[in-house]
Formats: C-alpha cells, structure tokens, sequence
C-alpha cells in the first residue's frame, strides 16, 4: 500500500503541474482558495498542529479566522509553484518587493558570499528565482522526499527557477560544497526553522524551547561569509522579502542560531498567517 500511495501522490502531483498552468490565474486562485477553506473544515492532522503553532504566536487571535488564512496562505504556495516555471523574468522580478535589500546587495558585493537564512515564510522559492534574475544565483539544499520520483520533479522544478540545489541526505557532502560555493563569492540561502535531524541547535522561539539547523552558522563560520536573516510575506499580488541586520560570527554558533530564530520570530509575528508550519516545532509540546 505505501508503494501504491506514493506513486498516487507523484501522479497527482504530475497532473498538477500540468493542469495548473493551463488554468486563466484568477480561476485557480478561486479553485486554491475553496480547497484550502475543505482542508480546514476536515481539521485533520496538519491543520491542528497549524492551529497550535499559531496559537503560541498569537495566542489572543481568531484562531479559527488566523488557521483559514494560513491554509489559504499555504496554498497560494503550492499553486504559485506549479505556475512559477511558466512566468516571465520580468513578472518573476515585478512581484517581489524588499525592505533593506542594500543589506544583502553591499554584503554580496563584498566578495566574501553571502548566507541568507529564512524560515517557511510565504514563498521562498519565489524568492529565490528573485535573487537568481537580479545577479545572485542561489545554491541550496533540499530535503529527500517520497516517492524518489516527487523529489526529482521538485529539484528539476527549483533548477528551472535557476537554483542548484542539492539533496541534504543521500548525495555529495552538501555542506563541502556550499562552502565551496561562498568561497567563490557564491550566495547560499537556507530554511532554517525546523531542525530535520533532532542534533539541532536549542533556541528559544516565542518563550518556547525548539530546535533549529546549525547550518546557517556553521557555514558562517566556517566560511566568514555573512549570515543575513530574511523573513517574507505576502502583500496582495506582491511577495514581500525582508532582509534584517548581518549576524556576528563572534558570537558563535549557538548565539548566531538564537539571533536567527529571534529575527524569524519578527517577521512571523507581524505576519502569521504565511507561516507555513504545520509540523511540531516546539519541544514541550
């Protein structure tokens, strides 16, 4: 049954990439919208754990209206995916809008590369088709998903939008080279909220405990190129990248990782609604 499961959800998943780029836009953001507004009401697994993620960002919000407008948040995610491959350089560069973007330009121009770290914020691989069509091709990693053949179509999907990307397990030394990369000049960019291989570093999250990838830093470190945190958000049409101040490689690992959580907590406190965490993030839980 699990062999027949996961050929079922890459099926779906092929149909989608097709289907999708031939719909008029305004009828599959109707078609999203409706879905993501089903999902809630069955309120299964993701959803409630969406819901308790929330909860301890805003603990005094509409959770019922705060949870729709996540899953419509992340859905909008998945549709603007299966359409992305198919707009313009010019469309892919006039939807985004940066706030302090010269951080990250003077950073980069220093020659030294440049790390940005975000967390499951908006689009971030919209944001990385930005970066790559404005001058700063981006190289990241890629979590190995089921079936083997989904998690193809997803790195031939990111390569398209001009990213490398590279597998975190089961490939080439992925941290090697990304290193490689930033002593080139190159620009690396991270999802780094969610630690997938419980070694993470302890952070504290909203007065919470969790756990957060030590990448970030430890390229840093290992590197000297700057780690710059960007959190994203969605302003209509607009996906909305905001850059926040370098973090010191003085401080260490573990501190640089407690600056990048306190930097993510910023910008998904001012925008919840396009988190899209909807797995167990904090510990005592």
């Amino acid at each position: 049954m699990d062999g027949l499961r996961q050929r079922v959800i890459d099926l779906a998943f092929a149909l989608a990439w097709t289907l999708v780029r031939r719909l008029p836009e305004r009828t599959v953001t109707w078609l999203f919208r409706h879905a993501a507004d089903q999902v809630v009401r069955r309120n299964g697994r993701g959803v409630r754990r969406l819901r308790s993620n929330l909860a301890v960002v805003r603990p005094d919000a509409d959770l019922d209206a705060l949870t729709r407008a996540g899953m419509r948040s992340y859905l909008r995610y998945w549709q603007e995916a299966f359409r992305l491959p198919e707009l313009t350089d010019e469309e892919i560069v006039g939807r985004v809008r940066t706030v302090n973007e010269k951080l990250l330009r003077d950073a980069h121009a220093a020659g030294r590369g440049v790390i940005c770290a975000l967390p499951h914020l908006a689009n971030y691989d919209h944001a990385g088709a930005w970066a790559g069509r404005t001058g700063m091709p981006v190289s990241t990693v890629a979590e190995r998903l089921r079936p083997e053949s989904l998690f193809d179509r997803f790195i031939a999907y990111r390569m398209k939008l001009g990213m490398e990307v590279l597998p975190l397990t089961g490939g080439d030394d992925a941290f090697g080279v990304l290193a490689e990369r930033l002593r080139a000049g190159g620009f690396v960019c991270l999802v780094a909220d969610r630690d997938l291989s419980e070694r993470g570093v302890p952070v504290t999250f909203f007065g919470r405990p969790s756990r957060m990838p030590a990448g970030p830093a430890a390229l840093s470190l290992r590197t000297g190129a700057p780690l710059i945190p960007a959190t994203l958000h969605y302003d209509g049409p607009q996906l909305v990248i905001t850059f926040h101040d370098a973090i010191d490689p003085d401080e260490g690992a573990a501190a640089m990782t407690q600056r990048c959580a306190d930097a993510f907590a910023t910008g998904i406190a001012a925008h919840p609604e396009d988190w899209h965490m909807l797995q167990r993030i904090f510990l005592d839980e």
